[in-house]
């Protein structure tokens, strides 16, 4: 890695919802995979059910079998890198009441972005301790802790259920979408986009100066021709 690479700011778009345990895992394993560059993470809530729909998918939780087999491999990533995960009592559920919470915590200069902190919150709200990430008293006590943490820095509190707060949450959907975003987490770095907690590696290579991405590589994976299409 050269002096110029180490020393670049690099500014990355993280776009997450806590319903997604890759999600978090790649949340948790971000400051490790980040080590030794200057970065600036902004940390982004989307709506995953709503990319998904968009895209005419279900989600991993909405497949027998991969359903499953997400819960399993979860949980294995989690002990192979030593990450905590316990799982919800039930799963999938309605994120959309930690993703307004969140981004009623948002600075005035980022209305779109939630700090690293508010965003471990919703993730441990989710995958720590193994409760019901959608009961209305567990979510009580998320709010509270989070209006006592805005109160110490001296911001005003938004309501959640709030327009402004909604209409948040859209904007950051609708730009995800136009960014190219299908799924989360998804990391947005220098207009390429990485796909997965599994892309931390690739991300990393591409920070340190890996020369695979000057090669055409990337560029021509979005050109190869589909040689069948499936009717929907």
């Amino acid at each position: 890695m050269s002096e110029v690479a180490s020393a670049r700011l690099h500014d990355i778009q993280f776009f997450y919802d806590p319903i997604s345990p890759y999600a978090y895992l790649a949340f948790e394993r971000l400051p490790e995979s980040l080590m030794g560059h200057s970065v600036n993470v902004r940390y982004r809530p989307v709506l995953f059910a709503a990319l998904l729909q968009v895209h005419g998918q279900l989600g991993p939780a909405e497949i027998a079998g991969k359903r499953d087999w997400t819960y399993r491999q979860a949980n294995w990533l989690a002990h192979h890198h030593g990450v905590p995960l316990d799982l919800p009592v039930a799963h999938p559920f309605n994120p959309l009441p930690l993703l307004r919470l969140g981004l009623a915590c948002a600075r005035p200069e980022a209305p779109g972005e939630t700090s690293r902190y508010v965003t471990e919150q919703l993730f441990h709200h989710v995958w720590r301790g193994g409760q019901d990430a959608a009961d209305p008293a567990h979510l009580a006590s998320l709010q509270m802790g989070l209006q006592e943490h805005m109160a110490l820095r001296g911001r005003d509190w938004v309501a959640p259920d709030s327009e402004e707060i909604k209409q948040r949450l859209r904007n950051n959907t609708e730009a995800a979408l136009a960014l190219g975003v299908f799924g989360v987490p998804a990391m947005l770095l220098d207009g390429r986009l990485f796909w997965g907690h599994d892309a931390l590696p690739m991300m990393r290579a591409y920070m340190d100066g890996d020369t695979w991405f000057e090669s055409g590589a990337w560029e021509a994976a979005s050109e190869l021709p589909a040689g069948i299409e499936r009717k929907r």
